[in-house]
């Protein structure tokens, strides 16, 4: 009998220990993460410069700077949507990306992007409502699905499986205009020197795939707003 139950107590540690794991393992709504670009080794950044051309709005680029403050990027909702801090993001779903440095919204729509003539995919959005003046560590107190936008904000996730793991290669289409999030492979000159050409296109290919690197993921394990615990949290 004795036996019996040990064996029992160890399968359910055993259970608890592969869930939580599980639970680590998933991009989640509220996540500040870098994407970087697995073709090019470069990491989804923006930057308060703004295009010469085109729609005339921030500029995004790819950097291959691994420590910069400015690839930092929220995931949430669409606007009036509920995504609840810390689960998992499904394969299939829509999301936003917000830039936390410039609080806006990673966006495309049909103007030609400045060095390939691919579409442009840019930032845009006024007074969202994340704000990470002081470090990440406050993140988890200050993110909101609100911020001005529009559906031009907005991206599906494509990805195998039924949620978007971290070790994933995924794929991000944009809703309005369905291109694919991808890197030209194009360089810009001053003040961006060096920095890759961000655009849409409109046939996958490797420069379509991208992976989560460095960043602060939160997870429903830890975290219960009611109870005003903080999230857990990995920093890559």
């Amino acid at each position: 009998m004795i036996t019996t139950l040990i064996k029992l107590t160890l399968f359910i540690l055993m259970c608890v220990h592969i869930v939580a794991g599980r639970a680590g393992q998933y991009v989640t709504c509220g996540s500040a993460i870098k994407l970087q670009n697995l073709a090019y080794k470069i990491r989804l950044h923006s930057h308060d410069v703004k295009y010469g051309s085109g729609s005339g709005q921030q500029s995004v680029t790819g950097t291959d700077t691994t420590d910069d403050v400015n690839s930092h990027w929220a995931i949430l909702g669409p606007v009036n949507k509920t995504c609840k801090r810390g689960e998992p993001i499904e394969c299939g779903s829509t999301i936003r990306f917000h830039h936390l440095t410039t609080r806006k919204f990673l966006h495309s729509h049909l103007f030609s992007s400045p060095l390939s003539g691919s579409q442009e995919v840019s930032a845009f959005g006024e007074n969202g409502n994340i704000c990470c003046e002081s470090s990440l560590e406050t993140l988890s107190d200050s993110i909101s699905n609100a911020g001005v936008g529009d559906t031009g904000d907005y991206w599906k996730v494509v990805c195998d499986g039924d949620f978007w793991e971290r070790d994933d290669n995924v794929v991000f289409r944009h809703v309005d205009t369905n291109v694919y999030l991808a890197t030209s492979g194009h360089a810009y000159g001053r003040p961006i020197n060096g920095q890759l050409e961000i655009v849409g296109l409109t046939r996958l290919d490797s420069s379509c795939q991208w992976k989560t690197a460095e960043g602060l993921y939160i997870h429903t394990s830890t975290f219960n707003p009611k109870q005003n615990m903080k999230p857990e949290h990995n920093e890559l």
